[in-house]
């Protein structure tokens, strides 16, 4: 496996996707209906395991029209809160899971999402994954986030030899400056829902394919 350039690899991505990946939201949404904090970014990443993006958008819009607080959805009846989430599926246990998180958060940690990574983990449902897109995304604190996407291209192109998310992300912490961990999710996951799709990889269209161990024409 030839040494690869991620940061030449991510400033390509970033010109071909703009603003890249968001948790439950479209990279064209320019004005979502919630804003991009700890709060909001943990619950929509909940609702996103194992769902599709506009799935995620119609389950925590649903929620958030209604329960748009930490204390409004510490204090929900687990019920309604899984009828209004059904769109992002499991809604049960990822109901459960979002009231028990906000319950946790308001008398642990006074309302406020923990930074830390340890302390997010333990939250239900909330894995090393969720944890770096609450830190990523909405705390501005540089942070691998590796989903399945991120995981499948990085060993696609090459970046890594992995077995699994907890390699991918120690490995790309390795080889990657500090300043660009974020952008890893960002703009991996776009192009994984767009060109190098895991049932479809357009070569043809891909900007990197010239430095992909898995180019084909």
């Amino acid at each position: 496996m030839a040494k690869k350039d991620i940061c030449k690899i991510l400033d390509i991505l970033m010109l071909m996707h703009g603003q890249g990946a968001y948790p439950g939201r479209s990279s064209m949404e320019m004005n979502p209906h919630w804003p991009a904090d700890p709060f909001h970014v943990l619950v929509a990443t909940i609702l996103s395991q194992r769902t599709r993006d506009n799935n995620t958008r119609k389950a925590s819009d649903n929620l958030f029209c209604k329960y748009n607080s930490i204390k409004d959805l510490s204090e929900a009846d687990v019920c309604d809160v899984a009828e209004l989430i059904k769109p992002a599926g499991f809604p049960n246990q990822k109901s459960m899971a979002i009231v028990k998180c906000c319950q946790i958060i308001r008398s642990e940690y006074g309302s406020v999402v923990p930074k830390e990574t340890e302390k997010l983990i333990r939250l239900p449902m909330v894995g090393r994954k969720t944890a770096a897109c609450v830190r990523s995304y909405a705390m501005n604190i540089p942070s691998v986030c590796v989903d399945t996407h991120v995981h499948r291209l990085s060993n696609l192109i090459g970046l890594v030899e992995t077995k699994n998310v907890k390699d991918t992300e120690s490995e790309l912490m390795r080889i990657t400056p500090r300043e660009r961990w974020s952008d890893i999710n960002r703009y991996f996951v776009r192009h994984g829902q767009l060109i190098c799709t895991p049932h479809n990889h357009r070569c043809e269209r891909c900007p990197i394919s010239g430095m992909c161990d898995s180019f084909s024409v």
